[in-house]
């Protein structure tokens, strides 16, 4: 990037560095949790309510924060959210040294950080939009979804090198470190210039009403809101599934579960690369439709039928690769046809609809893959096509289930790509 490109976006870039430093902190402790719960209860429902109290309530109040976001300074607003989203791992760490960790004391924690993240998230959105000149969007977009990658890279690796060798104890020790730093930082060293609607006293349910009025009058972007809602459903039977397959698969385990999370963020580091320099489209909605039918039509399938890491592996390169690509086009659709005064409601409404599918997705895998998948692969013939195809041992129910979720994914893509294909050049 030029010098002079790199003088515009200083504000931004310090944002976007601390702030992913700070994600890497608390997507270790995350990941170790998630670790420590499927091992100690072996199921797949309730390592994924850890998920389901995390979205909870960043879906059902988003709709409401998104109002209160567009009249609120938007730098002190993400200080104080952060400051008491910092609280959850402490209060982790004491829990564990008391030795008294329950899974309900995780549902309570993640819940409480999912409601701050719930008024931090278009907060930071719309502060974005202030600091970033239009004409950076796809390329700061590509530099969201580079450090969202390296994260998913990181996050694995360190945290289990981190736990293995000192304990949850260090993990805490990081996340705590990386905060500290994101909050100086934005403390002292960015300066957000006020928008023009903070300090509004409009009335907080007109406000989140005229968010789903804009909505509502935007085809366009309603319409990739349902798309990704039902992606997001998907995607989370996913996030529910996995862990319970690669840690129960005779030829599993947490290296292999570690090391397809790994692939999943390479693939997405070297995509959101190819994003961040890639030329504009001629027609951003197809791309987005594309990437989504691919990945839906890859990874899934290799999930179902392959039985070595290293399909595994392959699959989750061909799912997530173009990912940050969808996220590019999509973001730059969303920034250039949302009013900046209207961006937090909008933002808020669209957290609310295209995200509510998420909790949904992961009780539906959590249940499905214990309740109805898992036995009915025990109950398989074992020289039975399907039992070819996906074994009788734990962790093939799983399996079947990323078979339906991958037909699934590729109906819903098709029938957008077509449902969409109304809407030409948006090559802003």
């Amino acid at each position: 990037m030029k010098i002079s490109n790199i003088k515009k976006l200083k504000d931004y870039l310090i944002l976007w560095s601390t702030q992913s430093l700070s994600a890497l902190g608390s997507g270790m402790t995350g990941y170790a949790l998630v670790m420590w719960l499927y091992l100690k209860t072996g199921s797949a429902l309730e390592t994924a309510l850890l998920s389901v109290c995390s979205y909870a309530p960043y879906v059902i109040m988003s709709i409401f924060a998104g109002a209160l976001v567009d009249r609120w300074n938007k730098k002190r607003t993400m200080l104080v959210c952060d400051a008491a989203a910092a609280l959850t791992p402490l209060a982790v760490l004491l829990l564990i040294k008391t030795d008294s960790l329950c899974a309900w004391h995780l549902y309570i924690l993640n819940a409480l950080n999912g409601l701050m993240n719930t008024v931090q998230q278009p907060a930071s959105e719309a502060a974005s939009t202030i600091l970033i000149p239009e004409e950076y969007y796809q390329k700061t977009s590509g530099l969201r979804s580079f450090s969202q990658s390296l994260v998913s890279v990181l996050t694995p690796v360190l945290a289990a090198s981190l736990f293995a060798f000192f304990g949850i104890d260090a993990v805490i020790a990081v996340d705590l470190g990386t905060f500290a730093a994101a909050f100086v930082a934005l403390a002292f060293l960015i300066r957000i210039p006020e928008s023009k609607t903070e300090q509004k006293s409009e009335k907080l349910l007109r406000s989140a009403k005229d968010g789903l009025l804009w909505l509502k009058r935007e085809p366009l972007i309603s319409n990739l809101i349902i798309f990704l809602a039902c992606i997001n459903f998907f995607a989370s039977i996913y996030d529910a599934a996995l862990p319970a397959m690669l840690l129960s698969k005779p030829n599993g385990g947490e290296t292999v579960l570690g090391a397809v999370n790994a692939c999943v963020g390479a693939a997405s580091l070297a995509g959101s690369v190819i994003a961040a320099f890639a030329p504009v489209p001629k027609n951003r909605v197809r791309v987005i439709c594309l990437t989504l039918l691919f990945s839906m039509g890859t990874e899934n399938f290799f999930l179902a039928f392959g039985n070595t890491p290293l399909l595994w592996c392959v699959g989750a390169v061909l799912g997530w690769a173009v990912i940050p690509l969808m996220n590019a086009n999509m973001d730059v659709i969303f920034r250039t046809t949302i009013p900046l005064e209207m961006q937090g409601r909008v933002y808020a409404c669209r957290n609310t609809l295209q995200f509510f599918t998420i909790p949904l997705g992961l009780l539906a895998g959590g249940f499905l893959t214990d309740s109805v998948f898992e036995p009915l692969a025990a109950s398989l013939a074992p020289n039975g096509f399907a039992a070819e195809l996906f074994g009788r041992e734990k962790g093939s129910g799983a399996a079947m289930l990323f078979c339906a979720v991958g037909v699934a994914g590729v109906l819903v893509s098709v029938f957008f790509l077509f449902k969409l294909r109304k809407y030409g050049r948006t090559d802003k």
